[in-house]
């Protein structure tokens, strides 16, 4: 809910804007701002450049191998790989050298001197300032191409089951947040009897269990998941103590302790604050925890902001404290909304005036957040190519379309607070003296009987009450309509969450940006090998096929077939065909001439454009054996 509902008995408001005004006005304002422009930015790094290149053919081999990225990242030993064509360690093995320059991000590592000809591997892995691991791999050659036996890992870095474990964690702690944070704030804010009322007391203490849980799976599963995505490692020391040396894991650990402070607010708000009588000391008081709770809501918030996107880029200094109140008004609008879905459902005493405070407090909580998400959404996206052609901008706009049907069935719940009554309470069900703890047990009545039936009478004149409270139209629309808005709510978090998690759109539209402008590594012969068996007698050997010079126009086409002996072996037929399946271009079909005993070739081969062509070789052995083998190879 969102929008302040009339008074009881006062004349009804002008309503200047409704729900679904604000939510036009919202999506307008994200997809105008976002397209303002800015100095460049990052989040989330992203290799921008290499030396030797990726796919480049050097005449002699380099003295050390140079990787660019879009931003500041965390290396150590075995962060930069160079592999030979035999699998073996190229390089020197120290740890990569700093070689940055202002704003220019590049490490390189050594190479061992006397590298041999042939395709070389270089395979990074790294821990991107927002926290984020990133890897990938590229290849370069030596004198001319050839046959490399490096196997990478078929999973990018934070990618398998603790990737995913990881992922559920991060969820399963924004989501503790938001009701750790919502429900204190709903009872401490709107609904101070909520203090006292067992349902809420659960609520608030579960989101606190919750977060602190994540927090610790999150803590000791980052070892892995940045690494070796192996759960065993997860109770490695070593790579444990490594993690708190980090940025990531100083905000996991900061988090905890706040966890604790955390623990020591509910302690009080449901024991002291919930017993208190009076009502001025239960006026500082509510002041006291409302300043408290604040300060450890605002640094457990911080936890995310300092370690993850706003964390780097531009405005980073801006963008933090702008985090931090945007998780705060998720949590008062989410967590409050959940908070009064179970008040609304679980208990029978919340009355229309907290249902209104609330209902401010939402309407306050929605402005916050669609100034700090214009706010981040500009940051991170910048343009139109990047909203409509990233993952992130795409997720954005999902995002967006949720909170706008969650402001449009937010007026629905408007509606019906404007409705609410408290409906009386007939004195045939209010609590008789025999349900009062302090209440004299008659003459020859047995104590513990007395307390019990003390006990059932006071559960049923609380059934009695909520079914009459029940029966108020108005009251069971409003529930339905705060069920619907908790629902959408669940799925905007879960979409929240894999947004801070997914590279920035201006970010991902940069590294491609500075890619496309790289100068084209220099065109090399293609050689290729691939063992094929027909399955027929004498079925078995070695396709090796040369396209050179290897690069867009004509080419020409060698193909050799050896037999299992190593020796030429004559075949009655082969074809060839090129696809490139990135622009789905081919098949281009390849018919080569036969010049010898297993030595066939092509002239005038066209390769329209640069790319990863698959070859296709159909080899029959016989007039029933024949076999199609494929391989991917980079050309121009």
């Amino acid at each position: 809910m969102t929008a302040t509902a009339p008074r009881p008995g006062a004349s009804p408001i002008r309503r200047p804007f409704t729900a679904a005004a604000l939510a036009a006005a919202l999506v307008s304002l994200v997809f105008g701002l976002i397209l303002a422009g800015a100095g460049p930015a990052s989040a989330h790094a992203a290799l921008t450049g290499s030396d030797p290149q990726d796919g480049a053919v050097v005449a002699t081999a380099p003295k050390e191998v140079t990787l660019t990225f879009s931003e500041a990242i965390a290396v150590g030993d075995g962060s930069i790989r160079v592999l030979d064509p035999s699998s073996k360690r190229a390089d020197t093995g120290a740890e990569p050298k700093d070689l940055s320059d202002g704003s220019t991000v590049r490490y390189g590592v050594e190479l061992h001197s006397g590298l041999p000809d042939g395709t070389y591997t270089v395979a990074w892995q790294a821990i991107s300032a927002d926290s984020h691991p990133i890897s990938g791999a590229f290849t370069f050659s030596i004198g001319a191409p050839s046959e490399t036996t490096v196997a990478l890992p078929s999973e990018e870095v934070g990618g398998g089951p603790v990737g995913t474990v990881y992922g559920i964690a991060r969820y399963v702690a924004y989501a503790g947040f938001t009701l750790l944070v919502g429900g204190a704030a709903f009872v401490l804010g709107c609904w101070p009897r909520g203090a006292s009322v067992r349902p809420m007391q659960r609520l608030v203490v579960r989101g606190w269990v919750t977060l602190t849980a994540a927090t610790l799976v999150m803590l000791l599963l980052r070892n892995p998941y940045t690494g070796s995505g192996k759960f065993a490692d997860a109770f490695d020391l070593d790579g444990l103590q490594a993690v708190l040396d980090t940025k990531p894991g100083a905000a996991l650990v900061s988090r905890l302790l706040l966890l604790g402070a955390a623990a020591l607010f509910i302690a009080v708000l449901f024991g002291t604050y919930a017993r208190r009588e009076d009502a001025v000391e239960k006026k500082d008081l509510t002041f006291g925890l409302a300043v408290g709770g604040g300060v450890v809501a605002a640094g457990i918030a911080a936890t995310w902001a300092m370690s993850e996107h706003a964390s780097t880029g531009i405005q980073a200094g801006i963008a933090m404290p702008f985090d931090v109140l945007h998780l705060l008004a998720v949590a008062a609008w989410l967590g409050g909304l959940v908070s009064l879905l179970v008040a609304l459902y679980r208990t029978p005493d919340i009355g229309s005036e907290a249902v209104r405070r609330f209902s401010r407090v939402a309407f306050g909580s929605v402005l916050v957040l669609a100034a700090t998400g214009i706010y981040q959404s500009w940051r991170q996206v910048g343009s139109w190519s990047a909203l409509t052609g990233t993952r992130y901008g795409q997720l954005l706009i999902l995002k967006v379309v949720l909170i706008a049907v969650l402001l449009a069935v937010a007026w629905f719940s408007r509606r019906w607070t404007g409705r609410l009554t408290d409906t009386a309470v007939p004195a045939s069900v209010e609590p008789e003296a025999a349900t009062e703890p302090d209440a004299e047990v008659p003459d020859g009545v047995d104590p513990a009987r007395a307390a019990q039936l003390a006990r059932q009478q006071a559960v049923l004149t609380a059934t009695k009450k909520k079914r009459i409270r029940d029966a108020d139209p108005e009251r069971s629309g409003l529930r339905r309509s705060v069920l619907a808005e908790s629902a959408i709510a669940v799925v905007l978090l879960a979409v929240t969450t894999v947004l801070t998690s997914t590279e920035p759109g201006r970010t991902e539209v940069e590294a491609k940006g500075a890619s496309s402008t790289a100068p084209a590594p220099a065109a090399g012969p293609v050689n290729l090998s691939m063992p094929f068996d027909t399955g027929g007698q004498n079925g078995k050997g070695t396709i090796r096929i040369d396209i050179d010079p290897g690069r867009t126009g004509s080419n020409e086409m060698h193909v050799w077939v050896d037999g299992g002996d190593g020796k030429p072996m004559d075949v009655p037929e082969v074809k060839v065909a090129l696809t490139l399946e990135a622009q789905e271009i081919g098949p281009l079909p390849v018919v080569p001439d036969r010049l010898a005993e297993g030595h066939w070739s092509a002239s005038g081969v066209q390769i329209p454009m640069a790319g990863e062509w698959k070859v296709d070789v159909t080899v029959r052995t016989s007039d029933i054996d024949q076999v199609t083998i494929d391989k991917n190879v980079k050309i121009g």
